[in-house]
């Protein structure tokens, strides 16, 4: 039967220890809302108690919105093993929960701490006592548990017994150095959980060997109650598991019940991006923005013709939509899929022109987006069939204090041509060295300028496509527009230029 699996983001704590992130107050109360009341995260964790007086205004800024939103109980604070002071501190910030870091493993009681096992369990206690007093729920976590349970398990059953009876809500069990295979989570939190069957276990995963999110899926087929993650797997060195992922492998592969509302996912990933300075790659699950985009020519006809290629885990589920790639690897499908999307329709042999024309550009750059395509479209339906000029070469140098240069090759009907010009930028510079070539060789005569326009789609990508929309007045007093498209906004021009001497040539 399904269960409810309860998700802790510690985003704000945890994922704070990234190297090189570190929110605002203001960040952070933006983000506590978002997880708390869009998102619907079941608890959150947002800061280490004690660090410093900024961090407490924005511990308590959370925790007011918190109660007033009906969110009070669901806002956690780490705290330590030390009296008073972390108490005090969360008290101070209007906190209601203490997650108490303690040593789950022997070596870091010894070593770290340098107390024996029983002076460390009478501070825990003395630290729960004084938390409980202040009206705080008490959740511990064994730090280091992965380890001290694979070197020394007594130790951690010596602490799990000492305080099994005194009020702890959640005991917390983490795999803090992402150490653990999903085998050995599965052992050993099953062992927890058979020996321990009245308490509550989350587990705590790290991600370093990768395995984070298949640690999670075996750590609740082993009975944890309750799970950790982070947006955008942000955490100390590989990071923590992904909330994107958790929720959906959990969700989908393991039936578990969970609250998260999957429509902001990507909206709060990115939310956290922009907060972080840290991106998510373009393939990582469900958050990557390549996931669900099909690039062979082969996947789009089966989609287009029954959905072939479609999955379970659809865009639509986060609020996003499938994309069908333009580029070398582009078939007519491809191309079909995305003047659906558009709205528009081309005649066979207008679509052939195009994918022709898509497949070419693909050679040269990476990817097409869908705002690209008018601009192909465009270039394309307009461009005569017989170019008797056509560009050989083309090097273009420009200084900062000088006029910028210009060397062309042209093909003339079968012979080429070179020449070299000069201008006030290179566009300039090549009408210069066009024009020389056209009265040697020609009896035509560049028109007269009249509108130059440049167009770039929406998305603010520097390697977009460019379109060069330039109007031309002729000797007859007739107006035509001409248009080029092109990665470069001077080759863009170039093209539509020529285009125009080929109707002249014509």
């Amino acid at each position: 039967m399904p269960r409810p699996i309860l998700l802790m983001d510690t985003t704000l704590r945890d994922g704070e220890q990234t190297q090189g992130v570190s929110f605002a107050p203001a960040e952070k109360l933006g983000l506590a809302q978002a997880l708390l009341a869009r998102l619907n995260v079941d608890r959150i964790e947002v800061a280490s108690a004690g660090v410093s007086q900024g961090e407490q205004q924005a511990v308590r800024q959370i925790n007011e919105w918190a109660a007033a939103k009906g969110h009070a109980g669901q806002v956690e604070v780490l705290g330590f093993v030390d009296g008073q002071r972390s108490v005090d501190w969360i008290v101070g910030a209007g906190g209601q929960v203490i997650n108490l870091l303690t040593k789950g493993s022997e070596n870091h009681c010894l070593k770290q701490l340098r107390h024996s096992p029983q002076q460390h369990i009478e501070r825990i206690l003395e630290t729960i006592a004084y938390a409980q007093e202040h009206g705080l729920t008490v959740n511990v976590y064994f730090e280091d548990w992965s380890n001290g349970y694979r070197d020394k398990p007594e130790y951690v059953y010596q602490l799990t017994d000492a305080l099994a009876d005194s009020g702890i809500a959640r005991f917390m069990l983490p795999d803090t150095l992402g150490v653990m295979s999903p085998q050995e989570v599965g052992d050993s939190i099953g062992d927890m959980v058979s020996r321990y069957p009245a308490l509550h276990f989350d587990f705590h995963p790290h991600n370093d060997y990768g395995l984070a999110t298949a640690n999670v899926m075996a750590a609740v087929a082993a009975g944890a109650k309750g799970i950790h993650c982070t947006v955008n797997c942000l955490g100390e060195r590989a990071g923590n598991a992904s909330l994107a992922e958790v929720a959906v492998v959990l969700k989908d592969k393991m039936g578990a019940e969970l609250s998260i509302d999957e429509r902001h996912i990507i909206d709060i990933s990115q939310m956290v991006e922009s907060f972080s300075g840290k991106f998510v790659a373009g393939n990582a699950p469900i958050l990557g923005s390549d996931v669900f985009t099909q690039t062979a020519g082969i996947h789009a006809d089966g989609d287009k013709k029954a959905g072939l290629y479609e999955t379970h885990l659809s865009p639509e589920r986060f609020a996003r939509k499938r994309a069908y790639a333009l580029g070398k690897m582009a078939g007519k499908a491809s191309l079909e899929q995305n003047l659906d999307a558009l709205g528009i329709s081309l005649a066979p042999d207008d679509q052939a022109k195009v994918l022709a024309r898509v497949i070419e550009l693909g050679d040269s750059k990476q990817t097409i987006t869908p705002e690209d395509l008018p601009f192909i479209i465009a270039s394309v339906l307009e461009s005569s069939d017989l170019a008797r000029l056509t560009l050989e070469q083309c090097k273009t140098y420009a200084d900062l204090s000088d006029k910028a240069t210009v060397d062309i090759t042209v093909n003339i009907d079968g012979k080429s041509y070179s020449e070299h010009g000069t201008g006030n930028g290179a566009y300039d510079a090549f009408t210069d060295a066009l024009d020389k070539i056209l009265a040697a060789h020609t009896n035509v005569q560049r028109p007269t300028l009249v509108d130059y326009e440049v167009h770039i789609p929406r998305g603010g990508r520097t390697d977009a496509l460019t379109e060069a929309a330039i109007t031309w007045q002729l000797a007859d007093n007739r107006r035509i527009t001409t248009r080029g498209v092109h990665s470069n906004q001077v080759f863009a021009a170039i093209q539509a230029t020529l285009r125009v001497i080929n109707m002249l040539l014509n």
